[in-house]
Formats: structure tokens, C-alpha cells, sequence
């Protein structure tokens, strides 16, 4: 593997924002974000070449402060749906990945997951360090906020975080992680979903504590209005929430789907019940532009479909393999406990 050095990320950031954006936009970016030029007089607009604009903005910088301004370029290159385009964001999020030795960047502040009842509402009562309180149905949805180093989230840590929130620090290990099970199952929208809870939750009994947990019904993205508010018009965050979630050592963050018909066709029709959905391209293309997203930032995304998981198809062996194959491009397959 080639070393990350910042003549690199220099040139992949300019060479990203050179197919995302129009040489105005370039120059907003810039500006937006606090690079001032490195010679006014020399260097004040980005019509004559868009990358060489960027790459001279950037001289300078050192590697922290490039990893973090190639977080915004990313961000902004997200959509892109070009091929080169595509390719450009996709060396610079390699590149970044490199410099941190994988994983997402930024650092972990809260969960809000499982809800099992009407949307949580919340504010910031700091919005500088980024502190949330929930002020309406904050009873249907978990946070967790504790602190959470390089080692990820292990179903030990939630147990210790589950018995001090129900008061059950005197109950034994086991019966308070099958309380936390029974919550986390509570939230899950489809018999697909339990299947795959169910087979990790036999795979920890099996392997113990010390392995990531798995945390359904996570919050990515966050918007506090329902669809109906926007009529017509689509959400701009349609999709919000992930299906499942597992925190690994070293920042790494993989996500689950299980994708039903929903996913890539119209609704039913209440009138038709026997009319089957038809394809919706444009469903479709949502979602995988959602997964693209997050694999520019560094998740990594893993999509099971609805047959795969029907009662009697193998399901049980089929996840079972692919949790042991995770655990270990991941080296963390402890001994059974």
C-alpha cells in the first residue's frame, strides 16, 4: 500500500471537486469552509483550472487539518453520479481511509435507536458540542451517550448501560441482557429483521460478551417533520434510519439492511391487493445512492434481501456464515465462552 502523503490528498480533493462542481461552486466551497487563498492576487478565481485552485488553497495544510477538510469534499461529493466523478471521490475517501487506518472519521457522541413507538423529538441544548435532548416521546426510543473508545461497543458495555438505566445492577448478567434483547426486539418492523437479531443473539450466547453489539433501528440521519408535512414533495432525508448496526475496534462501523419489496418498488395499492408492486427505478436508485453515501464516509454496508430470509430458506445457516466471515475479515472471533 502506497503511503498517504499530503501532495496526494491535495491533489485527490481538487481532483474531486473539479468533476463535482462548477467553478463558481468551487469558489464558494472554498470560501465556505475557510481556505483563503495562499496568493490573492494570483489566485482568486477557479475558471482557468478548478483542481489547480483547490490544490494551491490547500498548500500549507497538514494532515490532520487536509483529513479533515476531505471529510467536507466527500460530504459533497456523495451524489455523485458521473463515472469519473465517482472514481475521483472514490480515490480520495481510499486515501483518507489509509491516512486513518480505516473506520469513519469523527467521534462518537450518542446512539438513538430501537424505537418501538411514535418518533422522538429532540433539541439541541448545545448545538457547539453537538448535545441533544429528546422533548416528546423520548419513552419509545433509546440514547446511548457514554463515551466510546477505539475498542467499539460490545453487548458488555450496553449490559453495564442497561442495568444502571432499569435499576437492575443487582440482577444477574444474563437475565439483564435478555431484558435488553426483548427491548431491542420490540423495534424491529419484520419477521426478516427478528431473523437476523435472533441469529446474532445465538451467536453471542454462544461466543460471550465481548463481541460488537448489534443495535437495530439506529438514526443516521435526522429530520424532526413527518412526509406528510411535505405533501408531494419528497423529504430531503427519506431514508433515516439503519436496520442494524455494529461498532467494531478501530472506528470501524458496519451496517445491515434487509431489504424488502418497499425498497425497490411502488406501494401496494389497498384497492389491487392482488396486483403486485410494480418496479420503482427511482426507489431503487435512492437507495443505492444512500449506500454510496455512507461508503465514501467509511461504513460499511451489507444488504440482505427479503427472500433471503424467509422462514425455511437456510436463513439461520446463511446468517451464520456471514456473521463468522464478518467477525473475521475483522480478526474479532473470540473463543466461546
Amino acid at each position: 500500500m502506497q503511503m498517504v502523503t499530503v501532495r496526494k490528498l491535495r491533489e485527490a480533493m481538487g481532483e474531486a471537486l473539479r468533476h463535482a462542481m462548477s467553478s463558481p461552486e468551487v469558489e464558494q466551497f472554498c470560501t465556505g469552509i475557510g481556505l483563503a487563498p495562499s496568493n490573492p492576487e494570483q489566485d482568486d478565481i477557479a475558471i482557468h483550472s478548478k483542481r489547480k485552485y483547490v490544490v494551491r488553497r490547500l498548500i500549507g495544510k497538514e494532515l490532520p487539518e487536509l483529513l479533515r477538510i476531505a471529510e467536507h469534499v466527500l460530504n459533497e461529493c456523495a451524489g455523485e453520479e458521473a463515472a469519473d466523478g465517482g472514481k475521483a471521490a472514490g480515490e480520495l475517501a481510499s486515501l483518507v481511509a489509509q491516512a486513518r487506518g480505516g473506520g469513519v472519521a469523527g467521534d462518537f457522541k450518542q446512539l438513538i435507536f430501537a424505537a418501538d413507538g411514535p418518533k422522538p423529538k429532540f433539541v439541541f441544548t448545545d448545538a457547539i458540542n453537538n448535545e441533544i435532548k429528546a422533548i416528546d416521546n423520548a419513552e419509545y426510543s433509546l440514547i446511548y451517550d457514554r463515551p466510546l473508545g477505539d475498542g467499539g461497543l460490545t453487548w458488555r458495555q450496553m449490559n453495564r448501560w442497561w442495568a444502571e438505566r432499569e435499576q437492575l445492577t443487582d440482577a444477574p448478567d444474563l437475565d439483564v441482557w435478555n431484558h435488553l434483547v426483548q427491548r431491542l426486539s420490540r423495534s424491529l418492523d419484520n419477521n426478516a429483521e427478528r431473523r437476523i437479531l435472533d441469529a446474532y443473539v445465538k451467536r453471542s450466547r454462544r461466543l460471550g460478551p465481548d463481541i460488537p453489539a448489534l443495535v437495530p433501528q439506529v438514526y443516521l440521519h435526522y429530520d424532526p417533520y413527518p412526509q406528510s408535512r411535505y405533501g408531494t414533495v419528497p423529504a430531503p432525508l427519506t431514508h433515516q434510519r439503519m436496520d442494524f448496526l455494529l461498532l467494531f475496534p478501530g472506528r470501524v462501523r458496519v451496517v445491515i439492511e434487509c431489504d424488502g419489496v418497499q425498497h425497490y418498488a411502488d406501494d401496494p395499492d389497498p384497492a389491487k391487493p392482488r396486483e403486485r408492486p410494480r418496479a420503482n427505478p427511482g426507489r431503487y436508485a435512492k437507495m443505492v445512492a444512500e449506500d454510496r453515501f455512507l461508503q465514501l464516509r467509511g461504513y460499511e454496508v451489507y444488504r440482505f434481501g427479503g427472500y433471503e430470509l424467509m422462514e425455511g430458506g437456510g436463513a439461520e445457516r446463511l446468517l451464520e456464515e456471514f456473521f463468522d466471515a464478518l467477525a473475521a475479515r475483522h480478526d474479532r472471533l473470540p473463543s466461546p465462552a
